[in-house]
């Protein structure tokens, strides 16, 4: 959501986090202050209401959480993360067209 909205108050995440989740306002403010730590998103902490914004650019942080989830949970194989996302989670006839055309192209490569 930050990398959509750019800066966000506390307030605002949790705005748009409430449609989705149903989350309070600590849960939030808890969750910015972590991934703060963690160095995933800076803080403003000059004005009164304290503003958050994505550190990392948005590829980079997927990359980084999918490779993590692919060793942590699924032994290590992307193909098991593939098998059970597409089992889980209804593609659209364009995005298994996509996955067709990046199979293509990843089995040309290892050629």
């Amino acid at each position: 959501m930050l990398w959509e909205r750019g800066p966000s108050t506390v307030r605002d995440v949790l705005e748009q986090l409430q449609e989705k989740r149903g989350w309070g306002y600590t849960t939030v403010l808890k969750l910015l202050q972590i991934m703060n730590e963690k160095g995933l998103v800076l803080r403003d902490t000059k004005r009164q209401s304290h503003c958050y914004w994505a550190s990392v650019p948005q590829e980079a942080t997927q990359k980084s959480f999918v490779s993590d989830l692919i060793d942590r949970v699924f032994t290590n194989s992307p193909q098991k993360l593939v098998m059970h996302a597409l089992a889980d989670h209804k593609a659209t006839p364009e995005e298994l067209a996509e996955l067709r055309k990046l199979l293509k192209e990843l089995a040309r490569r290892s050629k």
